[in-house]
This record gives C-alpha cells, structure tokens and sequence, in this order.
C-alpha cells in the first residue's frame, strides 16, 4: 500500500499469473484467510473473479474497519466465508449505494459477482471517483 499526492494505491503481486488461457482455472491455495473467496474455500478451481472478492472485501473493511467474514477461529471463518454469512453494521455512514457494491462483489457464484466493466459503472463508484478514477 502507498499513498503518494494524496493518492491510496493497494497493489500485491505474490500470487498473480498471466495466462493465455482465459478458461483454465487455478487450484491453488493462497491469500489472506479473511480475503480467500467461496471457491478457494472449497478447493474449487478459480479465476481472475477472486480479485473481484477481494474488492468486496477491501470495500467492506475500508467503511466498517473489520472484515466481513472475520470469526473467532478459522473454520469458523471458513464456514461464514462459504455460506455468504454478511452482515452490515447499521450506520448512516455506509450508503445503500456501497452496500449493493459490496453484495455485488461477494457473491458466492463467481460468474455472477460483480465485471470490472459493472463495477467501474456502478453508481457508488461514478459518485466517489472523478473520470480520471481519483476519489472525490
């Protein structure tokens, strides 16, 4: 994470691969436990679509301080991360504008969860973000 001229840029790299091949999907195990999506959970095969997860993540913890799915032990927070158990907190300062980003992103059908093309047209993004994408 960085923040130069008053722009935040949160970037990691450890894990990332280009491949050719848009519908191979990856097996492997890795991340963050409270970042991990449904499909890594359950040793599904995955793709590009748990960068979208994360997003979600990122959003939910940046406006409500925790993570989503965080629990007391790990397979406790395993079994809130497979069963989509969110919550939102009540307070006025989180709109329902990022409420239905975030329900977006965390969706446990990754062919489902929120495109990068969706995201970057939902109306919390265009009301927080100028068309140069610096936040407002």
């Amino acid at each position: 994470m960085a923040c130069l001229q008053g722009r935040l840029k949160i970037a990691d790299f450890g894990w990332s691969v280009q491949s050719e091949d848009k519908d191979k999907k990856r097996k492997t195990m890795c991340g963050t436990l409270d970042y991990l999506a449904p499909e890594m959970v359950e040793n599904k095969g995955h793709d590009y679509a748990v960068d979208n997860w994360t997003l979600g993540i990122l959003c939910y913890e940046f406006l409500y301080g925790v993570p989503p799915f965080e629990a007391e032990s790990q397979d406790d927070t395993f079994r809130r991360i497979v069963k989509i158990d969110l919550s939102f907190p009540r307070t006025p300062l989180v709109s329902k504008k990022a409420k239905n980003l975030i329900n977006g992103l965390l969706v446990k059908d990754s062919s489902k969860r929120l495109s990068l093309q969706e995201i970057m047209e939902h109306p919390w993004i265009k009301e927080n973000a100028n068309h140069t994408g610096v936040w407002k």
